[in-house]
């Protein structure tokens, strides 16, 4: 029997917070109490705001069901393991949809797991490979927790970062945002050396430490993590524009594109869109980008990227021969 009432409630949440109803009287057995002690801590997690949902017949059941208000979620060993094994996978190689938000929960969950399970977690991928789409350059993990843990903190973070040209230098930065760009996570940040805004590839930054020394968030010039992203790529001539146009509505594209991307322009009959962008994908993997959209589209600018979607096509074509 549980006699420890938080312990108990716990367990009952972690129950509750399973997709299915469960019988008052399959809980008690479970909890090792009576049915009255069920419904007292039903009550319990109502007023903590749950919200648990009963049904009446021969033995009542309970279920949780969708709120207002996210409450925090209770997960066993398997489920707190399986999750920060998924999230790491994927926020190591900057897959597409596992943005910052992705990254922040990571670093929450990760700093909560005790060390038992956190071993389990770092057995599990050190042992395990994964598919991922993309050839972009994969990222520790841990790299990103603790730039995600800064900027929700909003605590200043040191690190060493290698320029493209090989140079080593050591930063003190005021965070701002992490940004996916589906292929490499950048970092927009404010450099306290130099006194300015300043992008950082996460996969040339080691070492990453936060200072303890909290800040007050500036302005950033452009309001926007992804636009001053793609500014600072055009500035620095790594990057090239893209005109794109698709025969769909522009919120029916705009849903398919990554954020980074920017909004897709509508056009005057409301059923056609025109995308201009600033990217610094190699235009292969901007054309398989765009292919995998499943929208008809067609690439004005630049020459280079109408050349290899052209060359996409007839190689798809051939392989489809005789199927």
């Amino acid at each position: 029997m549980t006699t420890d009432t938080p312990a108990r409630l716990l367990t009952l949440l972690s129950l509750l917070q399973t997709p299915r109803e469960w019988p008052g009287g399959e809980l008690a057995d479970r909890l090792g109490v009576s049915r009255r002690t069920v419904r007292r801590d039903i009550d319990r997690l109502r007023e903590l705001g749950y919200p648990v949902q009963a049904t009446m017949g021969a033995d009542g059941g309970y279920r949780l069901v969708a709120g207002k208000a996210m409450p925090p979620l209770v997960l066993d060993d398997e489920e707190a393991v399986a999750i920060a094994v998924g999230l790491r996978a994927g926020a190591g190689h900057a897959v597409e949809g596992v943005d910052e938000a992705s990254v922040r929960a990571l670093a929450k969950l990760e700093q909560v797991l005790p060390s038992r399970l956190r071993h389990r977690v770092a057995t599990l991928q050190a042992a395990t490979t994964p598919l991922i789409s993309g050839d972009g350059p994969s990222i520790a993990p841990e790299t990103l927790t603790v730039m995600a843990s800064a900027v929700a903190g909003r605590e200043r973070l040191r690190f060493a970062y290698r320029a493209g040209d090989g140079t080593e230098t050591r930063r003190v930065t005021e965070p701002y945002r992490l940004v996916s760009t589906g292929r490499r996570w950048y970092l927009v940040a404010y450099d306290l050396d130099r006194e300015d805004w300043r992008t950082f590839r996460v996969d040339r930054v080691s070492g990453p430490s936060a200072t303890g020394a909290r800040f007050a968030p500036r302005e950033l010039p452009t309001g926007s993590a992804a636009e001053y992203l793609r500014r600072s790529m055009q500035r620095h001539g790594d990057s090239y524009e893209i005109v794109v146009a698709f025969d769909a509505p522009a919120e029916v594209v705009a849903a398919r594109l990554p954020q980074w991307l920017g909004e897709p322009e509508a056009a005057d009959d409301g059923a056609s869109c025109v995308l201009r962008a600033t990217v610094s994908d190699a235009v292969e993997w901007m054309a398989l980008r765009l292919a995998m959209l499943d929208v008809d589209f067609r690439v004005r600018e630049p020459v280079e990227l109408v050349e290899c979607v052209r060359g996409l096509g007839a190689r798809l074509a051939r392989a489809a021969e005789g199927v």
